[in-house]
């Protein structure tokens, strides 16, 4: 993979961030998100109109873009790319939400009934242990680099290992949000932190 020679120098400096994270350097995953998580989120509230939709369409957005990492193509800016991500993530909202308006709590079947969503209280996934476990300067640093509600969720449940329902009532937010919103944050960490396992394999 070699850097377009008519990058900036911002443009250069991304690309050698790339290289880092794609070789499991969680600090380069930290600074790319610092680097553009203001300007996504804009981008995104311009689009949705809608300040909690925007914040989370940010992180789902850095979540695809950090899973296809790899598809990345070093012809064009990773700011290019990444805007591009970000862009086709609200319209797949944006359409979604106009067909299909779904509750945090449920789910649709195939006949059109609606399900439970299970998820599960105290269980911790590999995600979830490898945050536990790793309570590193770089997690901290790539924890630090999400948006301040995420950060404070993901600092309570798994710092102050506090329960769904302490958190819930710690912050005065419904059971279901908190849960909704730990998936969002563990989404993008797990990504992350399955890009970097599957560098060290």
């Amino acid at each position: 993979m070699e850097v377009n020679n008519n990058f900036t120098e911002n443009a250069k400096n991304d690309f050698q961030l790339v290289q880092k994270a794609m070789n499991g350097d969680q600090r380069a995953y930290a600074d790319l998100m610092h680097r553009y998580k203001d300007a996504i989120y804009f981008m995104a509230l311009k689009m949705v109109n809608n300040k909690e939709d925007a914040m989370d369409l940010t992180v789902e957005t850095f979540g695809k873009a950090f899973e296809k990492l790899d598809k990345y193509q070093p012809s064009h800016a990773f700011s290019t790319w990444l805007f591009r991500v970000a862009t086709n993530n609200c319209i797949d909202f944006i359409r979604k939400k106009k067909l299909n308006t779904m509750s945090l709590n449920g789910l649709m079947d195939d006949d059109g009934e609606e399900r439970t969503l299970q998820i599960a209280a105290d269980v911790l996934n590999p995600e979830e242990s490898w945050i536990k476990n790793q309570q590193t300067q770089e997690l901290k640093s790539l924890i630090d680099s999400l948006p301040p509600r995420y950060r404070r969720l993901i600092t309570l449940r798994y710092f102050d290992e506090l329960s769904y329902e302490e958190i819930a009532q710690q912050l005065d937010l419904p059971i279901g949000t908190v849960k909704g919103q730990l998936f969002k944050a563990r989404y993008l960490l797990g990504s992350i932190v399955s890009h970097i396992n599957k560098d060290e394999i």
